[in-house]
């Protein structure tokens, strides 16, 4: 038998085994959930529930609804949820990946409502910078549950929990009337937000407007942006808001009535926005208009120092040109008389421009 070549054989001890690729851990739903409950006849059953829990205690007592809250899921997380509940995979994937315009859709049995929220952010007046935040709450409505999937750092809904369970009547109603809630709780935000910006509107005209300020235009184009932003997270939930006061044997006809309420301030809303935006645009015309008139003004003065300074240019070069007969040359007050001359037709040129508003 041949000898073993060295090489071989150190090949064969250098060899390791491949490891295995980490398998990830899959976070539990409980981690997403901001709270879970139970609601019979308009009031909170006591103790703590896990999702399957609150589903099946509504099953066992054949009435009531259970609402689950959920801030910002992942796909596992999500799709935990939505197989206790049976929510369309098209709205579970709307509900992880989020970004989506207001709309209202049904699945069967189930509603799948998306509002856009939004944030005033503090800032100064004239810096260019983030005005309004915006995030999402996705709203799953069915005859015994209603899900509430949050993104953003938009305020959290557990004021409007509390409000309910301080209204058991408003409650019994059942999971349309959680809906009804947080749709009035997200446009009552709206307003506070264009109240705010009303406030940066006006503010902004001030100095537009004021003689004699300075004003950039960058951030009136900035205010202007983000009154767009605001209007594209506003304006599209009129259709859905709309489709909640028509019939619908999904919502109570109790719960319709308190959704036209609803759908009037948010009428409200979008006007107050659309007078934002025609507002800006005429600011942007006017900053514009007020830097060209700056301009204009500033060249007016240049132009003016320009043509002062023409006149002592001129006769330094004319009798600069050294030629041998020119007159005054030999003329012994002829130096005193060319810086006379001078001074008297710039005096006479400054007096002439500060007449006519140029210097």
């Amino acid at each position: 038998m041949p000898p073993r070549s060295p090489l071989v054989s150190l090949r064969k001890q250098s060899r390791k085994p491949t490891p295995e690729p980490l398998r990830q851990i899959p976070i539990p739903a409980a981690r997403a959930i901001v709270d879970c409950a139970v609601y019979v006849d308009g009031e909170r059953l006591p103790g703590k529930y896990t999702h399957d829990a609150a589903i099946a205690e509504v099953h066992k007592r054949g009435t009531g609804f259970a609402w689950i809250g959920l801030h910002a899921p992942d796909e596992g997380q999500m799709a935990t949820v939505a197989a206790t509940f049976n929510l369309h995979e098209l709205t579970v994937e709307d509900a992880v990946h989020a970004h989506e315009r207001p709309k209202l859709e049904r699945y069967d049995d189930t509603l799948f409502f998306v509002l856009r929220t939004v944030k005033y952010v503090e800032h100064e007046l004239h810096s260019v910078s983030e005005i309004v935040e915006t995030g999402e709450i996705m709203i799953f409505v069915g005859r015994d549950f209603v899900v509430t999937v949050r993104h953003g750092d938009f305020a959290g809904l557990a004021g409007v929990r509390r409000s309910l369970e301080g209204n058991p009547e408003r409650l019994a109603l059942g999971p349309t009337a959680v809906m009804h809630a947080i749709a009035d709780y997200v446009v009552d935000s709206y307003l506070d937000v264009v109240r705010q910006v009303e406030n940066d509107v006006d503010a902004m005209e001030e100095d537009v407007f004021t003689p004699g300020s300075q004003i950039a235009v960058e951030p009136i184009y900035q205010l202007k942006r983000e009154v767009v932003e605001l209007r594209r997270a506003v304006v599209p939930l009129a259709v859905p808001l709309q489709s909640l006061t028509q019939p619908n044997e999904l919502v109570p006809k109790e719960v319709r009535r308190y959704m036209r309420d609803v759908t009037d301030h948010h009428t409200l809303v979008s006007e107050r926005i659309a007078d934002f935006d025609e507002a800006l645009s005429s600011l942007v015309g006017a900053a514009l208009a007020k830097v060209a008139l700056q301009q204009n003004t500033d060249m007016r003065k240049i132009s003016a120092w320009v043509a002062i300074a023409a006149v002592p240019t001129m006769l330094a070069g004319i009798y600069g040109m050294n030629f041998e007969h020119m007159p005054e040359l030999t003329w012994t007050y002829g130096y005193y008389g060319i810086l006379a001359l001078m001074f008297v037709s710039c005096a006479g040129l400054f007096v002439t421009f500060r007449r006519n508003h140029w210097l």
